[in-house]
């Protein structure tokens, strides 16, 4: 990154160039710029498997994983035991796994489609999932007219309001809206019953790749 020149003080790391921050999927903001969330790994665990474990058997799979979009896009990772399932264990192990990778936040660049053609206009909503406290905000975006997003925190929702944008490590809903002339134009199961799910964390697939793609369809 020859063309890029960290400045280190004690109170932040700035990273200076070209496209700097939100353009760069894989450039992070490690502990001495930006505290990660506080999130009880444990408790994490527990409420998830009250929130969507519905028949009581201590796993979330089959259909209840449909309720449940964010922890259905990240299984693969979860997943640790082959079961298809999420529990209370996997979920803390995941929380730990991102405070192991030390950052704080990352930039998030996602694409997305409707009917086959680049949704421009569109507000992106990355809700956290409830169990995993209040520390990880929500981060929001417009699609440009390319189909492309980098939904970030709030600045005043960000240890500090003059740090660059991203999101926290963490599982989210996606939630995506086109008001036009007053109307949603965007099915309800993209939205308010949203069935999109994504885990912003550094190995994931489509993170790593910096090819987080949604193609949504007005129909089936």
């Amino acid at each position: 990154m020859k063309k890029y020149q960290m400045i280190r003080n004690s109170h932040a790391t700035i990273l200076l160039g070209a496209s700097a921050i939100s353009l760069l999927a894989g450039c992070y903001f490690g502990p001495a710029a930006v505290k990660q969330p506080g999130i009880d790994a444990s408790r994490a665990g527990s409420l998830a498997i009250e929130t969507y474990d519905k028949d009581g058997n201590g796993v979330i799979s089959g259909t209840e994983l449909d309720q449940a979009p964010a922890l259905k896009a990240a299984l693969p990772r979860l997943d640790t035991n082959g079961d298809k399932g999420v529990s209370a264990d996997e979920v803390a192990e995941r929380v730990n796994a991102w405070k192991a990778m030390q950052s704080g936040m990352t930039s998030v660049r996602m694409h997305f489609r409707f009917n086959g053609q680049p949704l421009a206009g569109a507000t992106i909503t990355l809700e956290p999932e409830s169990f995993l406290g209040n520390e990880v905000k929500q981060a929001t975006g417009a699609t440009s007219q390319f189909g492309d997003a980098s939904p970030s925190i709030a600045p005043e929702d960000r240890p500090a309001p003059n740090l660059p944008g991203g999101a926290h490590f963490g599982l989210y809903k996606v939630r995506v809206s086109k008001v036009v002339n007053g109307r949603e134009t965007i099915p309800a199961r993209y939205n308010t019953e949203t069935t999109l799910g994504q885990e912003v964390s550094y190995d994931d697939p489509g993170m790593k790749g910096n090819n987080i793609t949604f193609a949504l369809k007005s129909e089936g």
